[in-house]
């Protein structure tokens, strides 16, 4: 039986999981500009700060020839995965899909065709040395045909105290920008939730630096990867986005922004 501590994390990575992340969207993309530049389909996936692993159990739904490893230092969420997502993956499939406890900046003994960091979870380095370290180990792990996809977000709303509301069908979700400091670019982000009348505060933490498109994109090409390409997303005619991402070399300033970086070797 779960501890009350256990629960709330199981409940939070559920709300977590309803609210953040379209892991099919991200492997739609991903196939897509894959294709794009070489012609075939990625097969062996790294999924960095991968957490409860949706992404990479996904991955490995594919087809019986995808592998997917998911790399992430807390046990908790690793923990959740392997009880929610990996159990009800096929025997085989499960053979294919591989959680490491450990830190991105680990060596691996193996060569992904795609490694990720998404959910802006990178931005955890807040040196530009450190953000060097991790993206030269990343460019280490690829195959010579390979692409590392990370995503990003800004706009003049994500440096200002703010709190964005989402309602979904069984809660609401909370965006809270606490504070940024203009001299460091350092960030204090907190995910709250409702559900009912019960709000839970805090139920995630992120202390970050904000980085900008350009920087990160110039510290990929001096991490010796050959080539950057940033994405925007098309619009909806309706002054949203259409959940489309293109590459783009300009874009229309926004309030707020969520993006992609592709990086190839």
């Amino acid at each position: 039986m779960l501890s009350p501590e256990e629960q709330g994390w199981v409940e939070k990575f559920q709300l977590y999981e309803k609210s953040v992340q379209n892991h099919e969207g991200d492997i739609e993309f991903i196939n897509s500009e894959f294709d794009r530049i070489y012609g075939k389909e990625p097969l062996v996936l790294r999924e960095d700060f991968g957490g409860t692993g949706l992404l990479s159990c996904g991955w490995v739904k594919q087809s019986n020839k995808h592998k997917a490893y998911a790399v992430d230092l807390d046990p908790r969420p690793i923990g959740y995965g392997k009880s929610v997502h990996f159990i009800n993956l096929s025997p085989d499939a499960q053979k294919r899909m591989t959680y490491i406890e450990g830190n991105v900046l680990d060596n691996q003994n193996f060569k992904s065709d795609v490694i990720v960091a998404f959910n802006f979870s990178y931005f955890i380095f807040k040196k530009r040395s450190q953000l060097l370290t991790y993206f030269k180990k990343v460019r280490e792990g690829l195959n010579s045909k390979g692409a590392f996809f990370i995503d990003l977000f800004g706009g003049t709303e994500a440096c200002q105290p703010l709190v964005e509301e989402t309602t979904h069908e069984d809660h609401t979700y909370f965006w809270d920008c606490d504070n940024f400091n203009p001299i460091s670019n350092e960030v204090l982000y907190y995910i709250h939730f409702k559900v009912g009348k019960r709000k839970i505060d805090k139920a995630f933490v992120y202390d970050w630096r904000m980085w900008s498109l350009a920087e990160l994109r110039e510290i990929l090409e001096e991490a010796g990867f050959s080539k950057t390409v940033a994405y925007w997303e098309g619009d909806d005619g309706e002054g949203g986005g259409d959940g489309n991402f293109y590459p783009a070399d300009s874009a229309e300033a926004c309030e707020s922004w969520v993006t992609y970086i592709m990086a190839l070797p």
